[in-house]
């Protein structure tokens, strides 16, 4: 708008010609505002039609409620409460002039980021341990693992995760900010906490423990359930380490991927990146929220055979509702 105002005042004067090419960038400016605007709603929807899918499917067949497929609903509906946590900020953000969001906003998309990447974690381990169980002690499994202990166990995760960054929240919104530029695509707790200028010696023990509790207690978990089903698949028959494999491919893959999108993160809000390229950083700083939903989706609906049969078959109904 600016460059377009600057072309009309100076029509008339000898650099009419260097204000043409002037407007023309303007112009295409804005077109690269509305593509990149289409490329992140097209995102956002594919997200939640692929999850919400797959939520209906687990939900709708009394076969898979089991505790297996109630933990990947809840890690399915984890990704939708994320992705909602960020696109819809960032597609007015794209459309915007004027980049400037209000500290209860701000504060309430740290809330969502930061629990969902805690829930996801967490997830993630208690989906291992519960793949321990069915590996390692396949006909006790049923009542070592019920559907009962399962809905407990989320239900345990989701609270524990929201309660404990409660607690960070209520800390960093006592705090007195003596700026309010933040240099990232979103509102991130730590950049918002180094604009304080009060004392923050509370938030950083606190933090340091929250991130110590969110990394350390699922990691424990994580590394013993995989420790026992690398023993018992070293030990066991050829069908026994065919089972493993087929059932902890998809969970690995996404326990990797999701650790690789957090960990470049948190080396990203701490440490100096004006060296990395400024594009490869916007993508790796979105990696964690973006990849994950579209990731696990994929994953688990085509390699897990119960899922994709009942995925495969709701598709053909609609498809021939729609047809007749």
């Amino acid at each position: 708008r600016g460059l377009f105002l600057d072309y009309v005042k100076q029509s008339f004067s000898p650099k009419t010609r260097m204000m043409v090419n002037s407007t023309s960038s303007y112009f295409i400016l804005r077109t690269l505002k509305y593509f990149y605007f289409m490329l992140t709603a097209v995102l956002y929807i594919v997200i939640v039609i692929t999850n919400t899918s797959l939520i209906v499917v687990i939900c709708k067949n009394r076969s898979l409620h089991e505790p297996m497929y109630l933990f990947l609903c809840s890690l399915f509906v984890n990704e939708l409460y994320g992705s909602t946590g960020l696109f819809p900020f960032l597609l007015v953000q794209i459309l915007s002039d004027i980049h400037t969001v209000s500290a209860s906003l701000c504060f309430l998309q740290i809330f969502c980021l930061y629990t969902y990447a805690n829930v996801e974690f967490s997830n993630l381990a208690v989906m291992s341990y519960d793949r321990y169980l069915a590996i390692c002690y396949p006909l006790q499994y049923n009542t070592r693992m019920t559907t009962n202990k399962a809905f407990i166990l989320i239900i345990v995760v989701w609270l524990y995760c929201c309660v404990r960054f409660l607690i960070t929240l209520s800390l960093n919104i006592r705090l007195t900010l003596c700026g309010n530029t933040i240099n990232s695509l979103y509102c991130d707790n730590y950049i918002v906490v180094k604009l304080a200028c009060s004392d923050i010696k509370v938030n950083n023990i606190y933090g340091l423990f929250s991130i110590s509790l969110s990394i350390l207690v699922p990691l424990v978990l994580i590394l013993f359930s995989y420790m026992r089903i690398l023993k018992v698949c070293f030990s066991g028959s050829k069908q026994t380490r065919q089972k493993a494999v087929s059932t902890c491919t998809p969970h690995l893959t996404s326990l990797l991927n999701f650790s690789f999108g957090c960990c470049f993160e948190i080396l990203q809000s701490r440490f100096d990146m004006t060296s990395v390229p400024s594009v490869l950083c916007i993508i790796l700083s979105l990696y964690f929220v973006i990849i994950q939903p579209l990731l696990n989706p994929v994953m688990y609906g085509l390699q897990m055979s119960k899922i994709r049969v009942y995925s495969f078959s709701a598709a053909a109904r609609l498809t021939g509702r729609i047809v007749l």
